[in-house]
């Protein structure tokens, strides 16, 4: 590869407005790098009292909205209160999408970098810096997303704990939450031998591949608490599909989905559970 000199410049010293830069988002705006599929919904929309977002940016697939406030030079304290007010105002409007507010600017110091990284506990906040990069083959927009949506920390599965026997969770849990431990078991085995380890924590399940499915009964209920690993892809279309007939259902990291089961939620879905166990035993073998 060619060594090519580059200087990088503001865009106002090239004579390039914020127009400018509309416009270049406007014709692709997936160099923002918000995704491949977002899409702009509205540019320079008009908000009731007389202010206008810059972009409102739709992303169909994931049923989600960008508010986009974009501004040349260093980012500054007006900004970021309009592109939070502009996403409040977008998402009581369209309370069913979800709603992520993004602020574009030419530069954005430790000082206000401190501001929008505490607000993005509270407010989905994305901060993206853009550079522009003079070359003799022409003019390069670099977009750095430098603050993303916070996000918690992940949680982890508890440690086994040691090793233990059947007749320790008898002792422990409910008839009826072993009643579904021994359903999900016997579900499994009809994809290939199901290897079940008792520990103290929790009781783990897998067949030829790494563990997939992780059981907590608890001592009375007549449920039981069950961890399954989907995938990263397959988690969110699992829980939309499940939620439309189990009473509890959660994300628990990026590829696990928490559940509640009884005997009665195993009957009345058997079909949707042996589905979920197959896809996951499936993923487990080549995880």
């Amino acid at each position: 590869m060619d060594l090519i000199k580059a200087t990088t410049v503001r865009l106002r010293d090239l004579n390039r407005d914020e127009k400018w830069l509309q416009e270049k988002i406007e014709e692709d705006p997936s160099i923002l790098g918000l995704g491949t599929e977002v899409q702009v919904y509205r540019r320079e929309k008009k908000i009731a009292y007389g202010g206008r977002i810059d972009f409102v940016l739709s992303d169909t697939e994931q049923e989600r909205r960008y508010e986009v406030e974009v501004m040349l030079g260093a980012l500054d304290e007006s900004h970021i209160i309009r592109t939070i007010e502009y996403w409040d105002l977008e998402r009581q409007r369209y309370p069913d999408l979800e709603h992520r507010a993004v602020i574009v600017a030419e530069e954005i110091t430790s000082r206000f970098y401190n501001v929008i990284r505490l607000l993005n506990r509270a407010v989905p906040l994305i901060a993206i810096q853009m550079t522009a990069i003079k070359t003799d083959a022409g003019l390069i927009l670099q977009f750095t997303k430098v603050l993303d949506v916070y996000q918690e920390t992940v949680p982890e599965l508890e440690p086994e704990g040691d090793p233990v026997n059947r007749a320790f969770w008898e002792k422990r849990a409910s008839p009826a939450a072993l009643q579904v431990l021994d359903q999900i078991v016997g579900k499994i085995e009809t994809f290939g031998h199901a290897n079940v380890k008792y520990n103290k924590n929790h009781i783990a399940i897998g067949t030829s591949g790494v563990n997939f499915c992780w059981l907590h009964p608890p001592k009375e209920a007549q449920h039981c608490h069950v961890r399954v690993r989907t995938g990263e892809e397959g988690r969110d279309s699992t829980i939309q599909k499940l939620s439309e007939s189990l009473p509890y259902v959660r994300p628990f990291q990026s590829d696990i989905v928490t559940i509640k089961l009884s005997t009665k939620d195993l009957q009345e879905n058997s079909d949707l559970i042996d589905k979920l166990l197959g896809q996951c035993e499936s993923y487990s073998r080549s995880a």
